[in-house]
């Protein structure tokens, strides 16, 4: 596929990048069509596409606590934000509406996507699971790595809306929301993992602009206001 990814062709100055992201959510489409959970690997063998279930999204959004939480928080408020964390997430998660039924790449955004003529092609696939529709969309418009503006945001949101037919706009906001959050969270985990463990520093610059799609995104939904209080009493500085 080549070393031009959409992201290095989005960095540059005069770039329409609205146009490359109608063509990415065109692509999501196509990929949600997929039905077919058996697949042929490239050892011949056959690979079964997991589902991304309920203990799936728990064990992603704690790894919030074991990491950053962990580092950042002292003595007994460890343990017992940890145990209220988990509390919340096991909430929100249950408020989810759509079912784990289309290909969710998990990992879906403008650095793992590659320009091949005039074409997109996608890599990193390898953690794919069967999951809800609103997830990778989450993925793509709250992408850590690359800024975007509120107004871009939304606009991207709603092209995918309009090639959606029979979506409930309200119950897919929700979800689309819900798991924007938990996969932020989950990232921050990530990222101080990645900096603590394996000494991989420039990710902890990374976790700031994080921070802020998940203020933008607990601000709009009144589903998030024990996870709001929580991290407020405990990040004072992180949520406002």
């Amino acid at each position: 596929l080549g070393n031009k990814t959409i992201f290095k062709i989005l960095k540059k100055k005069n770039t329409n990048k609205l146009f490359y992201f109608k063509k990415i959510i065109d692509l999501l489409c196509r990929m949600q069509l997929i039905k077919n959970r058996n697949i042929t690997n490239f050892k011949n063998k056959i690979y079964y596409i997991p589902k991304y279930n309920e203990k799936v999204l728990i064990n992603e959004a704690n790894l919030f606590s074991k990491w950053y939480a962990e580092q950042n928080l002292k003595g007994s408020k460890k343990k017992t934000f940890s145990k209220e964390f988990d509390e919340v997430i096991r909430k929100l998660i249950s408020k989810l509406h759509f079912k784990n039924d289309v290909f969710v790449h998990r990992d879906f955004h403008v650095s793992n996507l590659m320009l091949v003529r005039d074409k997109i092609g996608v890599i990193d696939s390898q953690d794919a699971l069967i999951g809800n529709k609103a997830y990778d969309l989450a993925s793509l418009v709250d992408d850590v790595r690359f800024k975007t503006s509120k107004s871009f945001k939304k606009k991207v949101y709603d092209y995918y809306l309009k090639k959606q037919k029979n979506l409930i706009k309200s119950k897919f906001k929700n979800d689309f929301e819900i798991l924007s959050v938990l996969r932020n969270l989950k990232i921050i985990g990530i990222f101080t993992r990645l900096s603590l463990r394996d000494g991989k520093k420039k990710y902890i610059k990374l976790i700031p602009y994080t921070w802020e799609l998940i203020n933008m995104r607990i601000k709009e939904n009144e589903v998030f206001l024990d996870l709001k209080n929580l991290l407020s009493q405990n990040f004072k500085k992180k949520i406002k």
